[in-house]
């Protein structure tokens, strides 16, 4: 079954993690829209979703924080959404951000990032405005593909997020061995961060780690 495209948020509710045919319940006057997917496989520390082809407005970033690149690339997006484009179109914000990691090799300290915004389903089968030159964004469309997603609470930052990979990784390894090699083809172990809730938003926070590995043999997953 596919999860709900809409996440619902009234006040003074209660967090709860995402599930077939429910609501994500956060906290302000809000209702937001997030890609649809299926889960085609379920650990009780992780599980494997189909996502369907996603489109995303997305900034690229080369630096040493994914805490300051992820603000850096947001605050570009942010300017797209609030009529920075050609058009000046204002978007509705949707979740979650997405801040994609290719970690550095060969010695180098820095690290490329891409911080995305997940574009609105109206934009699915047609193109959306596109962004003042000066933001320096681009239209990347993802086609269907399988992705090992890990839950965690709190503040994604420095000092976790590659831990949080680092526990997807080993269980990966651990559960599905035979699944490493998709994984292992996903060169440098890249991964993205997702998270759910703004930055004044203190208790409860929503955030996954997730990884390619559309190599995994289910139904739906591309090979």
């Amino acid at each position: 079954m596919e999860k709900l495209l809409l996440l619902v948020v009234t006040m003074a509710a209660t967090i709860n993690y995402p599930s077939a045919g429910k609501l994500l319940v956060l906290s302000a006057a809000y209702t937001f829209e997030s890609p649809s997917y299926s889960v085609v496989h379920l650990e009780s520390d992780f599980e494997i979703r189909l996502y369907k082809e996603i489109s995303w407005m997305s900034a690229p970033v080369h630096g040493t924080s994914f805490l300051n690149s992820t603000r850096d690339g947001f605050h570009r997006l942010y300017q797209y959404l609030h009529g920075a484009n050609l058009n000046s179109t204002h978007f509705s914000m949707t979740k979650p951000v997405l801040t994609s990691i290719s970690p550095s090799h060969h010695g180098s300290s820095s690290s490329s990032y891409t911080v995305r915004y997940y574009l609105p389903s109206e934009y699915k089968y047609k193109s959306p405005p596109q962004p003042s030159a000066e933001l320096n964004l681009q239209l990347d469309k993802w086609k269907s593909q399988c992705i090992a997603v890990r839950k965690f609470s709190g503040y994604a930052n420095d000092d976790n997020v590659e831990n949080e990979k680092d526990a997807l990784v080993s269980s990966l390894t651990k559960r599905l061995p035979a699944l490493m090699q998709a994984v292992e083809n996903n060169l440098y172990y890249n991964y993205s961060i997702a998270q759910y809730n703004a930055s004044k938003h203190r208790t409860g926070r929503i955030n996954e780690v997730w990884m390619d590995v559309s190599g995994f043999t289910a139904e739906g997953c591309p090979v």
